[in-house]
């Protein structure tokens, strides 16, 4: 019994083993197939969603493709608009050219055309000139045969007659070649003569480049010359300034054209002399002080002449190159004075004519600006200084008026005369610029003596300084073409017997007064 009840156990165990195992087989078997179909679905749907992703792609890169192609269309349409543009203002310049051309073309012609006149009229006056000849001839013979004349009477009369009527034929030639000539050689002469001044340096200028420096005692002088002359050696070629040393008791005097390098050198000398310890090293050093002290004081000249006159945004080199015009002069008026002058003058009469007064105040500041470095660049200071400012940054305008402001280019705007106008009156008021009272006064009565001293005169003023003489003659004694005449001879008789800077312009007044009273 317990044999069988052991064996039924041992199979219940092993049918219970074998049944477990089959079931366990059936359930891994499925599971197997179930993830086999699980993979299976996940590379269907990986492969379904790259595929889509691909298409997706495609149709982006086709759009990207096709902006970037109506991009680059737009650019091209640009690009050819703007050469269409380049193209039409090329031509519309070839036209101006073109017309331009024709214009001196036809100026030409003219010009030829009044020489020719001009040739013929000369043939004219050389037939009058033959006829009068003729004429004087038979007078002569007639006068000859009249009783009572004698024959020093009748050349005498002939004499007068030609005189008068040849002086007549050539007044009047004299204003029609004035007439034909007058824009040419008046511009022609305002160039040559604002050249001219622009760089004359006369004895105003020359009193000016020499300075004086006091002296202790006499004794200095020696220390200053040193052993064997080697600390005037020291000093002149520091500062690239003369040491003159001559009997002019307890001074020495420097000379020299450059007047910022002879400021250095008269600081310098003048602290050596209170120092006291004078020899080359201790020269050097000295200058390079105060070479750099002066540097600060002419940058806060600069600065204070803008800050005076509102100018404000001026490069800084042109600010140092003003604060150099406080050391330099033009016939004894100083330089930075006469640009701050000439800077409010600006001002005022831009203000009167409603122009943009900060523009014309800047313009009027900078005119002179040239002078600064007109001794080291070739060229007037005009153009040097319109360089200088077209440099550093100012505008056209104000490049165009510093340029103008002498007529070396044509004034083409307000600005430019504006500027001409306060230069004027700064410079040619009387005590503005260096001359005796005495000096002035007594050219003006010459002047005025001069011009009453010729027949018919009446009247004369000297105007503007003693720049213009005005004469007022007598009607009935000078004719109009006497009165050319006349000024002529005025302006010749000055010219022989006055020396005065610049020109003087002589104007003759001629008029005709009828006078009746109603009774």
């Amino acid at each position: 019994m317990t044999v069988q009840i052991i064996l039924a156990i041992v199979l219940g165990i092993c049918s219970g083993v074998g049944l477990g195992f089959l079931v366990r087989k059936k359930f891994l078997e499925d599971r197997t197939e179930n993830l086999e179909a699980q993979g299976r679905k996940l590379i269907e749907n990986a492969l379904a969603e790259a595929e889509q992703i691909k298409k997706e792609a495609l149709l982006q890169s086709k759009d990207d493709a096709f902006a970037l192609k109506q991009e680059a269309e737009r650019e091209i349409k640009a690009l050819k608009k703007d050469v269409l543009e380049e193209e039409k203002k090329f031509i519309q310049k070839l036209e101006q050219i073109e017309r331009k051309m024709d214009f001196l073309d036809k100026r030409e012609m003219d010009f030829l055309k009044k020489e020719q006149a001009f040739a013929r009229e000369e043939e004219v006056v050389a037939r009058r000139q033959k006829e009068i000849d003729l004429i004087i001839e038979e007078q002569r013979v007639q006068l000859e045969k009249i009783s009572g004349i004698s024959r020093e009477e009748a050349i005498k009369q002939l004499t007068d007659s030609i005189e008068s009527e040849a002086r007549m034929e050539a007044a009047k030639m004299v204003v029609k070649i004035e007439n034909e000539t007058k824009i040419i050689a008046d511009k022609k002469a305002k160039d040559i003569i604002a050249l001219a001044i622009s760089r004359y340096a006369g004895d105003y200028v020359a009193e000016k480049t020499v300075s004086v420096v006091p002296l202790p005692n006499e004794e200095m002088k020696g220390r200053i010359i040193g052993r064997e002359g080697r600390n005037i050696r020291a000093i002149e070629a520091a500062t690239g300034i003369d040491i003159i040393i001559d009997d002019t008791p307890e001074a020495v005097i420097l000379s020299g054209f450059n007047p910022v390098r002879r400021e250095v050198a008269r600081q310098s000398l003048e602290r050596l002399i209170t120092d006291g310890r004078i020899h080359p090293a201790r020269i050097e050093e000295i200058v390079e002080k105060v070479s750099e002290e002066l540097e600060v004081t002419m940058r806060e000249a600069g600065e204070q002449a803008t800050f005076d006159v509102g100018a404000h945004g001026v490069n800084l080199e042109l600010i140092k190159l003003l604060g150099r015009l406080k050391y330099r002069t033009s016939y004894g008026q100083n330089v930075l004075q006469h640009s701050l002058e000439v800077a409010f003058l600006c001002g005022v009469m831009a203000a009167e004519l409603g122009v943009d007064v900060k523009r014309a105040k800047r313009a009027g500041l900078l005119h002179d600006i040239g002078k600064a470095v007109d001794h080291e660049i070739e060229g007037s200071h005009a153009s040097i200084g319109a360089d200088l400012a077209k440099k550093y940054g100012e505008s056209p305008v104000i490049v165009h008026a510093i340029a103008a402001h002498h007529e070396d280019i044509a004034p083409d705007g307000i600005l430019d005369v504006l500027v001409q106008s306060a230069d004027a009156l700064s410079g040619a008021r009387p005590g503005a610029r260096k001359e005796m009272l005495e000096s002035y006064v007594k050219r003006l009565e010459d002047l005025e003596k001069i011009a009453n001293s010729f027949k018919g005169v009446e009247k004369s003023y000297a105007i503007q300084a003693g720049r213009e003489v005005r004469i007022i003659v007598n009607s009935g004694v000078v004719s109009d073409a006497e009165a050319m005449i006349v000024s002529k001879d005025i302006v010749k008789k000055i010219e022989q017997e006055l020396t005065y800077p610049g020109q003087i312009r002589v104007t003759v007044i001629r008029e005709t007064r009828a006078v009746e009273y109603a009774k």
